[in-house]
Protein backbone atom coordinates (compact mmCIF):
# COMPACT_ATOMS: atom_id res chain seq x y z
CA UNK A 1 0.00 0.00 0.00
CA UNK A 2 1.19 3.36 -0.84
CA UNK A 3 2.24 5.29 1.92
CA UNK A 4 -0.06 8.37 1.25
CA UNK A 5 -3.19 6.30 0.89
CA UNK A 6 -2.26 4.70 4.14
CA UNK A 7 -2.19 7.79 6.04
CA UNK A 8 -5.66 9.25 4.42
CA UNK A 9 -7.03 6.28 4.87
CA UNK A 10 -6.04 6.02 9.06
CA UNK A 11 -6.95 9.94 8.92
CA UNK A 12 -10.69 9.29 7.77
CA UNK A 13 -11.05 5.84 9.53
CA UNK A 14 -9.79 7.47 13.16
CA UNK A 15 -12.21 10.19 12.18
CA UNK A 16 -15.14 8.08 11.66
CA UNK A 17 -14.32 5.95 14.77
CA UNK A 18 -13.56 9.23 17.07
CA UNK A 19 -16.77 11.07 15.48
CA UNK A 20 -14.51 14.15 14.57
CA UNK A 21 -15.51 16.32 11.83
CA UNK A 22 -12.57 16.86 10.22
CA UNK A 23 -11.07 19.48 6.99
CA UNK A 24 -10.87 17.85 3.47
CA UNK A 25 -7.73 16.40 3.48
CA UNK A 26 -5.21 18.53 1.39
CA UNK A 27 -1.43 18.57 1.52
CA UNK A 28 -1.91 22.10 3.06
CA UNK A 29 -4.45 21.30 5.94
CA UNK A 30 -2.90 22.36 9.04
CA UNK A 31 -3.18 19.31 11.69
CA UNK A 32 -3.65 21.65 14.51
CA UNK A 33 -6.75 22.77 12.50
CA UNK A 34 -7.62 19.70 11.22
CA UNK A 35 -10.35 18.66 13.89
CA UNK A 36 -8.14 15.82 15.75
CA UNK A 37 -6.87 16.35 19.19
CA UNK A 38 -3.48 14.87 20.01
CA UNK A 39 -5.55 11.34 20.57
CA UNK A 40 -6.28 10.72 17.26
CA UNK A 41 -2.81 11.26 16.42
CA UNK A 42 -1.79 9.09 18.54
CA UNK A 43 -3.89 6.26 17.43
CA UNK A 44 -3.06 7.36 13.99
CA UNK A 45 0.68 6.93 14.35
CA UNK A 46 -0.24 3.77 15.91
CA UNK A 47 -1.78 2.04 13.01
CA UNK A 48 0.46 3.07 10.47
CA UNK A 49 3.60 1.52 12.59
CA UNK A 50 1.69 -1.72 12.76
CA UNK A 51 0.31 -1.16 9.29
CA UNK A 52 3.98 0.04 7.54
CA UNK A 53 6.52 -1.08 10.15
CA UNK A 54 7.50 2.58 10.10
CA UNK A 55 7.39 5.03 13.31
CA UNK A 56 9.33 8.23 11.96
CA UNK A 57 9.55 9.66 15.32
CA UNK A 58 11.40 7.19 16.45
CA UNK A 59 13.99 6.32 13.64
CA UNK A 60 14.73 9.89 12.68
CA UNK A 61 17.57 11.23 14.74
CA UNK A 62 16.23 14.87 14.13
CA UNK A 63 12.42 14.89 13.75
CA UNK A 64 10.83 18.31 12.77
CA UNK A 65 7.45 17.76 13.71
CA UNK A 66 5.52 18.28 10.91
CA UNK A 67 2.50 20.96 10.58
CA UNK A 68 0.37 20.27 7.41
CA UNK A 69 -0.60 16.71 6.06
CA UNK A 70 1.87 17.27 3.33
CA UNK A 71 4.82 17.29 5.97
CA UNK A 72 3.17 14.18 7.95
CA UNK A 73 2.78 11.89 4.91
CA UNK A 74 6.51 13.45 3.34
CA UNK A 75 7.88 12.58 7.01
CA UNK A 76 6.63 8.95 6.39
CA UNK A 77 7.84 8.70 2.95
CA UNK A 78 11.37 9.47 3.61
CA UNK A 79 11.30 7.35 6.54
CA UNK A 80 10.57 4.35 4.40
CA UNK A 81 13.37 5.03 2.04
Amino acid sequence: MAIRSAVIEQFTRVADEQNKTIANLSDEVVLLDSGFDSLCFAIIVARLEDMLGIDPFRTVEEVLFPTTLGEFIGLYERAAR
